[in-house]
Order: C-alpha cells, then sequence, then structure tokens
C-alpha cells in the first residue's frame, strides 16, 4: 500500500472547499449568480457540487433539454477560477416521468405504489428509469466532457437501499437467490432454516422478503439490495467513462447507515466521499459525538484501503433536521472541518453554499445566509477554514498507516439488529459498542484502520473484533493464522454465534474453530437490567496501569478457560468467581476474551495495557488533557500532526521532542502549545524523535 496517494484530479492539487450550489433555483434572478462568484472568492471557497436535484432544470418534458443555465454556472466558475464537481440527476426524478411510467415509482412491503413525492424513492430495477438516467447522464458527459471547470463526477446523491417490492425488483431478487442458492430451494431452505413456523419455500415464486422472523431471508435481501444499487450505480456511470474517463467518479456515503454495505460499494468509486453531521454541543455529549465521527472518518479512509476521501458535505452552522437546531459556537467549525481532515479527507464541502427561499432545506446551514451578504458570523467562519486550507497543500495525498485495527462490519450489524435472544435492549447496540473500543485509542492519540471482515489483517500488531456475532468465510481461519503468526487479538463476548445465514455454530462458542484460540468455552450469556452493576476483579497485582476492580453492566458471557489463563473474574451474582477476563498464548501471539460489557475506564486501562505491551506507542508521548484528540497524517518528510481540542477551555498540550513547523501560524511552534476552546493546530514535524 502506498504511503502517499495523487490528488483527487491532478490538475487541481490542493484542498476542495466548497459545497451544494443549486443555481437553478435562483433562475428567475440571475443577479444572483455573479453575486455567488464574488462571495465564492471572498469565502476562499473553489469547487461547487452543481446539479444534483435539477432533472427538471435540465429536462422540463421529455426530450426537450435546458442547458443554458448550467452553461452559464460552468462557465462562470471557470472564469472565476472555480471547478464544478458536477452531479447526475437521478436522485429526484421530474413529475412529468412519474406521471407517464409509472414503473418508476416504488412499491411499498404492503404492494402499494407510491405517488410521486419526496426524493430517493425511485425503482432501480426498472429498465425505464435506468434508460431515462442513462439519456441524460450521457448529454451531460458529452456536453461538458472537455469543460475546464469539470473535476469530479457527483452520482446522484445518498443511494439508500432502495427498498422497492414491485414485480421487477421481486423477480431481481428471487433470480439473485437462485444464483446465490445454485438453484436449488433445498439449500436455501437450509440456510434461511425455513423450517421454523412452516416457511419452507417450495417455489420461487413464493419469495417476498416481508417476514423478519426468516433471518437469512432478511439478511439476503440487504445483501442483494446493496448489490441492485451497485448494478444501478454502474448502469449510471457507464457513458460518463465513455466520454470522460480522465475525471474521478465518485457518489456521496451517509455514515453508518444501515441501508447499504459501504464496503462493497466503495470498490466501485474511484474515490470515497461522505456526508458528515454530528449534533454538536449536546451537554456531556461533546466527545462522545467527536468520537463517533472520527471512528466513522476513518472508516471513510479504510474504505479503499487508506486512500483520502473527500467529505463531500457538512454544515458550516445548524443542521436543520437534528432534534436541537444548535448553532456551531466559535471555533468549532474550523475544528469540525479539520477534525475531518486530520482523519484523511481532501476536501472541505457543505451542504449548503446558499439558502433557499422555501423546502424542507430551508433554514439549514449555509455559507450565504437569507439576508445575502459576506458580514455575517457563519461567513467568516467558513473563509477561515479555506483559508487554513489554502496553507496546507502538503497534507493533499498523505494518509496514515495504524499498527491497530477495529473491526466494523456491515452484514455483522444487519444480523445483529435482527436477533432476538440479548433483549431489546441490547439490540441495535453493535456501532455503539465499537466506538466504545476506538474511543481509548482516540483519546490516546493512537491512530487506527477501522476495516471489515474481508479486510487484510495480517500487517496490524493489535486486533480488535467488539461484538463478532457472525462470522463470514474466511474470518476465523483469518483470525487463527494472525494470532498463530505472532498478533495480538482482542476478542468480546458475543464472537463467532453464527455463521453468514445467521445459524448458530453447534459444539460450543465461539464456533469456527476458535475456540482453541481463545482457549474458552462460552456456554450462556447473562443480559441484566441496565441499571444493575456488577464487576471484574483482577485482584492483587494486576497488570501495569490496571486496577483491581471495574464496573460491568448489561452483557456477562459465563465462560470456562480452556488453557485460556484466567486475568480477572466476576465479583457478584450466581457466577461470582468466574473468568471475566482470559489471556491465551497460541503460537508466536496472543488472544484476549472480555467476557462483559465494561465501564469505558476498564476499556481506556486494559487495551492501553495491551497496546504497551506490544510497543505501540501514541503519537505524542507526552499524555493528552482530557477532550483532546491528536492524529497525523503522512510520514517522514511529510508528517503533519493535527492537534484538536474539544473542550470549550483552553488547554496546553506538549509535543515533545524533534522540531515542528506550525502550518496554520506560521514559525516555529514551541514544545507545549496552548489552544483556545474549540482550538486546533496543525504541526509538520520536522525531525523525528
Amino acid at each position: 500500500m502506498p504511503d502517499h496517494y495523487p490528488p483527487i484530479n491532478p490538475k487541481f492539487p490542493h484542498f476542495l472547499h466548497g459545497g451544494d450550489y443549486n443555481p437553478d433555483q435562483w433562475s428567475a434572478t440571475p443577479e444572483v449568480w455573479d453575486e455567488d462568484m464574488r462571495l465564492m472568492k471572498l469565502a476562499h471557497c473553489n469547487a461547487m457540487s452543481v446539479a444534483i436535484f435539477s432533472w427538471t432544470s435540465l429536462e422540463p418534458e421529455e426530450g426537450r433539454f435546458e442547458f443554458g443555465w448550467l452553461d452559464a454556472i460552468m462557465d462562470k466558475l471557470a472564469e472565476h477560477g472555480g471547478f464544478a464537481v458536477l452531479a447526475t440527476p437521478s436522485g429526484a426524478r421530474p413529475a412529468w416521468m412519474s406521471r407517464k411510467y409509472p414503473e418508476v415509482l416504488r412499491v411499498n412491503r404492503d404492494g402499494r405504489r407510491e405517488f410521486h413525492h419526496t426524493r430517493h424513492n425511485h425503482c432501480r430495477t426498472s429498465p425505464v428509469y435506468r434508460e431515462k438516467c442513462r439519456i441524460i447522464n450521457a448529454r451531460l458527459a458529452e456536453r461538458y466532457k472537455d469543460h475546464p471547470a469539470l473535476l469530479v463526477w457527483h452520482i446522484s446523491n445518498e443511494y439508500n437501499g432502495g427498498d422497492c417490492h414491485c414485480d421487477l425488483c421481486l423477480n431481481a431478487f428471487r433470480n439473485w437467490l437462485r444464483i446465490r442458492y445454485h438453484d436449488d430451494l433445498d439449500e436455501l431452505n437450509q440456510k434461511w432454516w425455513a423450517g421454523f413456523w412452516s416457511h419452507t419455500i417450495t417455489d420461487w415464486e413464493d419469495i417476498r422478503p416481508i417476514d423478519y422472523s426468516v433471518h437469512g431471508m432478511t439478511l439476503d435481501w440487504k445483501r442483494f439490495l446493496t448489490e441492485q444499487t451497485i448494478d444501478f450505480y454502474k448502469a449510471e456511470i457507464a457513458p460518463l467513462g465513455e466520454f470522460t474517463p480522465q475525471v474521478p467518479i465518485t457518489t456521496n456515503f451517509m455514515g453508518l447507515s444501515t441501508t447499504l454495505d459501504y464496503w462493497k460499494f466503495a470498490r466501485e468509486v474511484d474515490v470515497v466521499s461522505w456526508d458528515s453531521y454530528p449534533w454538536w454541543h449536546k451537554p456531556g455529549n461533546e466527545l462522545q459525538t467527536a468520537c463517533a465521527t472520527a471512528f466513522t472518518h476513518d472508516i471513510n479512509r479504510c474504505l479503499k484501503g487508506g486512500k483520502p476521501f473527500m467529505l463531500m458535505e457538512s454544515v458550516p452552522s445548524v443542521t436543520n433536521w437534528a432534534p436541537v437546531c444548535k448553532l456551531k459556537r466559535p471555533g468549532m467549525h474550523l475544528l469540525s472541518s479539520l477534525h475531518a481532515v486530520a482523519h484523511g479527507s481532501d476536501t472541505v464541502q457543505y451542504f449548503q453554499w446558499r439558502k433557499g427561499r422555501g423546502g424542507s432545506e430551508k433554514f439549514h446551514g449555509a455559507v450565504v445566509d437569507h439576508v445575502g451578504h459576506e458580514n455575517t458570523r457563519v461567513f467568516r467562519d467558513v473563509a477561515g477554514v479555506g483559508m487554513a486550507l489554502e496553507k496546507m497543500d502538503g497534507v493533499i495525498g498523505t494518509t496514515v498507516r495504524p499498527q491497530v485495527a477495529i473491526v466494523y462490519d456491515w452484514e455483522t450489524r444487519w444480523a445483529m439488529d435482527e436477533i432476538q435472544g440479548l433483549g431489546r435492549d441490547y439490540r441495535g447496540t453493535y456501532a455503539e459498542t465499537c466506538i466504545a473500543h476506538y474511543s481509548p485509542f482516540w483519546k490516546a492519540g493512537i491512530p487506527v484502520d477501522v476495516i471489515d471482515q474481508t479486510c487484510d489483517i495480517s500487517r496490524y500488531k493489535l486486533f480488535i473484533t467488539p461484538m463478532l456475532y457472525m462470522l463470514r468465510p474466511g474470518m476465523a481461519e483469518k483470525l487463527e493464522k494472525f494470532v498463530r503468526e505472532g498478533g495480538t487479538w482482542v476478542a468480546t463476548y458475543w464472537t463467532g454465534i453464527v455463521d453468514e445465514s445467521d445459524l448458530c455454530y453447534l459444539g460450543g462458542w465461539p464456533g469456527g474453530g476458535l475456540r482453541k484460540v481463545l482457549g474458552i468455552w462460552d456456554e450462556e450469556t447473562d443480559a441484566t437490567h441496565p441499571e444493575e452493576r456488577n464487576c471484574v476483579r483482577f485482584g492483587k497485582g494486576p497488570a501495569d496501569g490496571m486496577k483491581e476492580e471495574y464496573e460491568a453492566r448489561e452483557l456477562f458471557a459465563l465462560i470456562h478457560a480452556e488453557g485460556a489463563k484466567v486475568l480477572a473474574t466476576y465479583g457478584r451474582d450466581f457466577y461470582a468467581g468466574r473468568p471475566a477476563v482470559t489471556v491465551n498464548k497460541y503460537g508466536k501471539g496472543r488472544a484476549y476474551y472480555v467476557a462483559s460489557r465494561n465501564s469505558n475506564d476498564f476499556l481506556c486501562d486494559f487495551l492501553g495495557a495491551v497496546s504497551r505491551e506490544i510497543g505501540i506507542r501514541p503519537i505524542l508521548d507526552g499524555g493528552l488533557p482530557d477532550g483532546v484528540s491528536v492524529q497525523k497524517r503522512g510520514d517522514g518528510e511529510r508528517e503533519f500532526v493535527f492537534v484538536m481540542n474539544f473542550n470549550a477551555e483552553q488547554v496546553k498540550v506538549a509535543l515533545g521532542d524533534g522540531e515542528y513547523h506550525d502550518v496554520l501560524a506560521g514559525g516555529r511552534a514551541g514544545e507545549c502549545v496552548e489552544l483556545g476552546g474549540y482550538g486546533v493546530g496543525v504541526y509538520r514535524r520536522m525531525a523525528k524523535r
């Protein structure tokens, strides 16, 4: 894997800074277009995402195309030194199409065809819709293939799973199943355990994915939706590749959205992009918000093996659909923008450039407010981000190669969201459990890769698999080899319970042959009420940095040590004294098992002790104040250290040995730097420790 990547598009080797731009909504007042160009310069913006929801403006009636307004905008951008992230408009089709071709409308799971409304509600299997998309996309590509403003293709917008139950989609699903199960209903029924409640399928035509009690079918339906969406995406990009093979193509992902498996989708894009909308300033939750956002940034960096991603959408002020529409406090916009850069983004882009006068997003944050001029706090904040990015060309294309990896797996989450075995209170906790295990490294300033079960794990020193409920094909063998050859693996309760069809392993958990690697047998799990507490006790002489006792709650695996060394035991309840934390030497490596859901201080102390034992060091050795995160990009002559203060109060941070250049302020940085509330610093390390 390279340690440095080329720019997103080599013809502009700088950070992209800009936003979603909807000039067609202002076609009645074209003087606004010229004012936008003036304001873009003042905001230090250089790239606008255009035509995302503009199909009716481009094709007001079938076969009649109106490109004049877009020609004008593309020309104006080029004249002012700007670029276009040019979109295909398939996210919202024209009403004339819904009226004339009702097959493009989705059918819900109750069998009712929907009316024309909102957006993202088209049938992706429909040949008519695919053909209409091909026509408009080909027109765009042919018209703008040589335009100097064209920089990146933005395909549709925020693809979701496309949950359509029309005959076209159902037949496509059945054909997909025929291929997956070798045209063998007996195999399908066995994988789905369809004899439960007499759901055995005797004819392919009887398959309708609306019964969530058949977990294997639900999993396959979600897999199908991902593959069908990818197939639709490939149909969309075909004419673009024909006319503009040199222009990179992306589509904007949605963080941890469960509708699509982004590990599969990422293989098809040239560059990953995603839309980030954290809800900042919730009392007592700032650090959790920052950590969860960092976790998702790291996923997007890892989706293409460490290649920098695009922050396609963020908000410069307020997210209008949040539970509470709280403004970003002073400093937070620069901090949150460079937070994305620190974790691998080569862009900072917004929804939206200019607030619209009507519609459901008229109060969503924007660079240009309804007042229409540059004399606003938010505009100044955006300009400040633009000026900061202009000082950071050296960061472009750099990445990081961590020694630690954590698994976040979409298929495992799908299965976990359906289980009925831990209690309703603990369904849907997979993502928060993964983030909880990521948090200690984020707080300590240790970079982490967030990967899935299909990724190579051989280069890591430490591999963590929180609640690895489902073992996908090859994962158990991969883990066995990793530990045998010297790696350190940390597993938790609820590991290795089912296979890829959500069928429980027989012969004892964890399945897949992992009992011998972990040296334990997980017999049963106790789920307690949220207010109940237990503890895990290390006794006298715990490992370096560990306390003798930690609080435990909610989930408790009752395990037997089968060769593993018991490090801690439960303190209360009928399983008091039974193993709670174990370690097993296997080959050249070690495998830990944490049998209960424990307090955050346990995770920090335990994962910190394991990291130190195997020689994993933080970016800065001097320790970090609470609420401060440190990340880095690059190495050697191009190593950039980002120090981020998510506290409202000023902090001091020791950079330690080495000579540092202050990228944002200029000049040499001292060994200790001060950051104001919501402050951020970027430092180029000139001399190694």
